[in-house]
């Protein structure tokens, strides 16, 4: 592999490790990302970490203040609803055109999401483990569509609304909840039907909003 390559595998590995930090509150909202700690703390040079904090800032995740550097962002009430109102409106493209391009494969890893999802229900509560779940479910539906652009932006979306309430995962009534709906999705999908995707896909996303109100 070239220089180049491997210099970009190190970059995405330093994204990736910073980012989940982050959605998994051990950087929390508002806490300074100190290149020079974080760079310590994960073993590499500052560069990646500078890169992948550039990278955070563009997702929504982290905000940058003149002289002050980059801090975990704070996604308030008024936000996430808008987060919430775009990203009903993306997911239900996204699955409207996924209902038309997935395979057989394509729906067995679904599938095998959601077997993933019942079998964590009896299990001790392990909000990360879930939230990584559902980010996977979703991340897979969206890249199915075909469709750069609602990909990009929905990735934002879906990492600001995780970092709002992470804890959501917490509750057995909301993880029971969400697994129902992404069955609807699934079995939307399986029809191929485009508008029922769509429904199903919007619909989850309204849930959400209703169950961040009631926390």
């Amino acid at each position: 592999m070239t220089v180049d390559g491997t210099s970009s595998l190190l970059g995405q590995s330093v994204h990736r490790q910073i980012r989940q930090m982050v959605l998994s509150g051990e950087l929390t909202p508002g806490q300074a990302l100190s290149v020079p700690a974080l760079a310590t703390k994960l073993g590499v040079s500052r560069s990646p970490v500078r890169e992948a904090v550039q990278q955070l800032i563009y997702e929504g995740l982290a905000v940058s203040a003149p002289h002050a550097g980059a801090k975990v962002a704070a996604v308030d009430d008024d936000r996430i609803r808008d987060v919430l109102a775009v990203r009903a409106a993306l997911d239900g493209l996204a699955a409207a055109a996924a209902a038309t391009r997935l395979t057989d494969a394509d729906l067995d890893k679904l599938g095998a999401i959601i077997a993933a999802q019942e079998a964590n229900l009896d299990d001790s509560t392990d909000a990360t483990r879930d939230a990584q779940l559902d980010i996977e479910f979703h991340t897979f539906i969206r890249d199915a569509s075909g469709n750069s652009c609602v990909v990009d932006e929905l990735a934002r979306l879906e990492a600001q609304a995780h970092l709002y309430r992470g804890d959501l995962w917490c509750s057995a009534r909301n993880r029971r909840v969400a697994l129902r709906e992404h069955r609807r999705i699934v079995e939307a999908l399986e029809s191929g039907h485009p508008e029922s995707a769509r429904a199903a896909a919007e619909a989850h996303v309204q849930g959400l909003l209703t169950r961040l109100a009631r926390q």
